[in-house]
């Protein structure tokens, strides 16, 4: 039996065992989560891309008011509403799906009565 010369380093089987491990990482990463508040949006055929530098209210399904993250009351979101200038400042509502309507109706109506024009409703797919 000829004894032969090691010149070369067989890669394949380094080359499956990082493959098995970035399946592991892929697969545990999708567990992360976003770091945001659970709202379940109602579907839209014509939904768009929120744009970034507006003003967030989201209603969440307990019938939560949050403003820009931050969670307060009814009345806490009208006075922070005043303090905005309704020509200058674009607003986006996130509704959840399974919130009373009531809720939705009251922040639209709020917003109406202080002169809101620039008014997006968020929705997926």
């Amino acid at each position: 039996m000829a004894v032969r010369k090691f010149d070369q380093i067989n890669v394949l089987p380094f080359i499956d065992i990082m493959l098995v491990l970035l399946v592991i990482v892929l697969s545990s990463a999708s567990f992360v989560s976003k770091g945001t508040i659970p709202v379940d949006l109602p579907e839209a055929s014509s939904a768009a891309a929120p744009v970034e530098k507006m003003k967030s209210i989201v209603i969440d399904k307990k019938g939560s008011f949050y403003f820009d993250d931050a969670k307060m009351s009814f009345e806490e979101l009208s006075a922070k509403i005043d303090t905005l200038d309704p020509k200058k400042e674009a607003l986006l509502i996130k509704s959840d799906a399974h919130s009373q309507f009531q809720n939705f109706v009251k922040v639209i109506d709020l917003l109406k009565r202080k002169g809101f024009k620039k008014v997006s409703i968020e929705t997926k797919e």
